[in-house]
């Protein structure tokens, strides 16, 4: 270029260097451009030539200005570079925050959430991180180490040894940080944080360096101290929220221990009394064996209803405890139905109870025993708000996956609004003076779903209520011998 372009223009392509090599390498070789691309041209360009003597002094200005303008150049395009790159750890630093923060928020559980924070701290960190919680039932004893399930570093890195495990106490107990790169305990093979909230300290994280002795850069300390942050608040956040549910668990015990004390306290005394009065006129009187057996009658029937109640509450105390079990065996629906029918043939009275039940109607997969009781609560509950005389129906009809099964009353039939509300505890849909303590269409949904079933009520047109519920028909039902029963 130089017999075709002026001097000032060959200057012009040695900034352009000095630009290119300050955007590529910083501050440092810009600066090295610089003085070399002064020394260049004046070698190369400035008479006399191939040497760095100077013949016109005023290519003394010319240097000292091609040089400050170098070095500016170099400079700021060096701070540019510099301020591109914070800028771009800047951004990876917020994404991460924000990527943590989100999925900390969207995760239920303190096993999920550790999980969710142990992923994110291994992509972040070359470092093999460890979260140490205190035990729920004793924040005195010892530590619980929590480590990722997959780790970059050996695997005697992902054990607390004694000294390891003393300083994430001493962290825990005093709330300040510890370890390499601190001026605490600087000979721990890790750095320790503490996860401070407002309620106090919720734990202890710690970061392995993948290297002995490797301190942790300022940015990336400054990061490791944001996520303990943003760890510490989910941490709180979900110790606080079991203890919440505890807690609503504890008051919704209570409220049902009352409510059950209070039934049952009521329900009971009235068969009592009467089993009493009863009894004790049997003793006191003399009286002839009409009125004995009249007395006696009633004794017994008071009985029966309160060994119903009984049985309903345990039946309930099965079902909240989880430990009702359906053991179910290929039937015969109509066994059960006709079994249930005996059993409440004293208390139909002058109700006319029609069974529809097909011949062809295939074996159902059933706890008779269980099943037995549903039928039972469902016609003693029909019994009681149906009017006297009425009638009852029983049916039953089969698809391809279930069987249907309906008891049908003349009764007053549901409150709007309540088709679903009277299968919940000791609710009773409307004011009676029927007995009983609004369990028995709880235990029936209980049974029924313990079966994979569905049960539902339904005012029928014309008046009166249905009560319907399903049978799965799951698998294959045993072959049957023809021949052996024809003989």
């Amino acid at each position: 270029m130089f017999p075709l372009f002026a001097p000032a223009n060959l200057i012009m392509v040695y900034l352009v260097g000095v630009l290119i090599v300050a955007m590529y390498y910083g501050r440092g070789p810009s600066i090295l451009a610089s003085v070399l691309s002064v020394g260049a041209f004046d070698f190369f360009f400035v008479p006399p030539y191939l040497t760095f003597a100077v013949a016109d002094t005023e290519y003394l200005i010319t240097f000292a200005v091609m040089l400050l303008v170098a070095l500016t150049i170099s400079s700021l395009t060096a701070q540019i570079r510099q301020q591109a790159a914070a800028a771009q750890t800047r951004e990876r630093r917020t994404a991460s925050l924000y990527t943590l923060s989100r999925e900390l928020a969207n995760t239920l559980g303190t096993d999920a959430l550790l999980d969710a924070a142990m992923r994110h701290l291994t992509e972040v960190f070359d470092g093999q991180p460890v979260l140490l919680l205190p035990d729920k039932h004793d924040e005195h004893s010892g530590l619980i180490a929590h480590v990722p399930k997959t780790s970059r570093l050996p695997l005697q890195a992902q054990a607390l040894d004694t000294h390891e495990q003393g300083i994430a106490r001493w962290v825990y107990d005093n709330r300040q940080p510890a370890g390499i790169g601190t001026d605490t305990l600087p000979s721990a093979r890790g750095l320790y944080l503490p996860l401070l909230t407002l309620q106090g300290i919720s734990g202890v994280l710690g970061l392995y360096a993948p290297q002995p002795e490797q301190v942790l850069s300022a940015d990336q300390r400054a990061l490791l101290e944001t996520f303990a942050n943003q760890i510490a608040l989910a941490v709180e956040h979900a110790r606080l929220s079991d203890e919440a549910e505890h807690t609503r668990l504890a008051i919704e015990t209570e409220r049902l221990r009352n409510a059950l004390l209070s039934s049952v306290s009521h329900d009971l005394r009235t068969p009592l009394a009467s089993i009493t009065g009863a009894v004790s006129s049997l003793l006191e009187s003399e009286l002839d064996p009409a009125s004995r057996r009249e007395l006696a009658q009633i004794a017994y029937e008071e009985a029966e209803h309160m060994n119903r109640l009984i049985g309903n509450l345990l039946d309930m105390t099965r079902l909240e405890s989880g430990s009702l079990t359906a053991h179910k065996e290929w039937q015969p629906l109509e066994e059960v139905v006709g079994t249930a029918i005996a059993r409440l043939e004293k208390q139909l009275g002058a109700h006319a109870l029609k069974t529809v039940i097909p011949f062809d109607l295939p074996l159902v997969p059933l706890d008779s025993v269980l099943i037995e009781q549903v039928l039972l609560n469902l016609l003693e509950n029909a019994i009681k708000y149906a009017p006297s005389g009425s009638s009852l129906t029983l049916s039953a009809h089969a698809d391809q996956a279930k069987v249907t099964v309906d008891v049908a009353d003349r009764g007053p039939g549901l409150p709007a609004g309540s088709e679903q509300r009277i299968f919940d505890k000791f609710y009773r849909a409307q004011l009676t003076s029927a007995p009983g303590i609004g369990l028995g269409l709880t235990i029936c949904r209980g049974i029924v779903e313990a079966h994979g079933g569905h049960i539902w009520a339904e005012n029928q047109p014309g008046g009166g209520a249905v009560f319907r519920f399903t049978l799965p028909l799951d698998g294959s039902p045993p072959a049957i011998d023809r021949e052996s029963q024809e003989r």
